[in-house]
């Protein structure tokens, strides 16, 4: 894999959705094949997956499971071509309508966006079929599962002025802001606060801390002098306690 640009492939978008930290992230994302353990008396080395060209993304996310195997060192997939959009304009949300295929014509709401293939799904529209059986024909279990829809040939954005498809543009407003702005008709469609919901919060207004979350304050204030002692001796400076005593010396075989 290509494990230094795995964690760069990664969107904002996604991220900033799923409100995991990097360190997180970069650790599901880093496909290590063996590293050495975190202990003094090992250098420190990570063994990695040999690189491949490319990156297979699907619905999933770069950091789950699912990603992962698809992406094992054995796994083949054809090279997609995906035409980079400068800056993605649909969100979860927001309201779509369809261009083709069986579900021509037909408004639904953004439910999943994968920003690294143009990709997005709307709830209850363009799925398939997945019939389980669960022992006899009348236990048949049915699954309608949500297909991906290519942005922006298959779907475009509705504008609320008129329930009508339009393009839109990134423009700045009046108040210095970056806003999506309908080419037709002018009207400013605002990023839907479905968007902004995460695993912490509906949205970060409506955060509330808890009892073991540092405040705004307390993170901002330096509680910390580095000096140059180790642990033991600064918290024998801190109590007075003298150390008169000679160790032995030590060394590393």
């Amino acid at each position: 894999m290509r494990l230094s640009t795995i964690l760069m492939c990664v969107s904002k978008l996604p991220k900033s959705f799923s409100n995991f930290p990097d360190k997180y992230v970069k650790k599901h994302t880093e496909f290590v094949e063996w590293k050495t353990p975190s202990r003094a008396n090992y250098n420190p080395t990570t063994i990695r997956y040999r690189k491949r060209s490319k990156i297979y993304y699907d619905r999933y996310r770069p950091w789950t499971q699912a990603f992962r195997s698809l992406n094992e060192p054995n796994n083949h997939h054809p090279r997609i071509w995906v035409e980079p959009i400068e800056r993605f304009y649909m969100f979860i949300g927001d309201r779509v309508e369809i261009l083709r295929g069986k579900d021509k014509g037909k408004q639904g709401v953004v439910k999943y966006v994968v920003q690294e293939r143009n990709w997005v799904f709307v709830e209850g529209l363009n799925v398939t079929r997945s019939i389980r059986s669960l022992g006899t024909y009348s236990d048949n279990l049915v699954t309608l599962v949500e297909q991906p829809l290519l942005v922006p040939r298959d779907v475009a954005l509705v504008d609320p002025s008129d329930k009508q498809p339009t393009a839109v543009k990134w423009k700045y407003n009046e108040a210095g802001e970056l806003v999506r702005v309908s080419e037709r008709t002018g009207y400013i469609i605002l990023i839907p606060l479905e968007s902004f919901k995460t695993y912490d919060y509906l949205t970060p207004d409506q955060y509330k801390d808890s009892p073991k979350d540092t405040s705004r304050d307390d993170a901002i204030k330096v509680t910390f002098e580095p000096v140059l002692k180790t642990f033991e001796m600064d918290i024998a400076d801190q109590h007075g306690i003298k150390e008169d005593r000679i160790p032995y010396k030590t060394y590393w075989f």
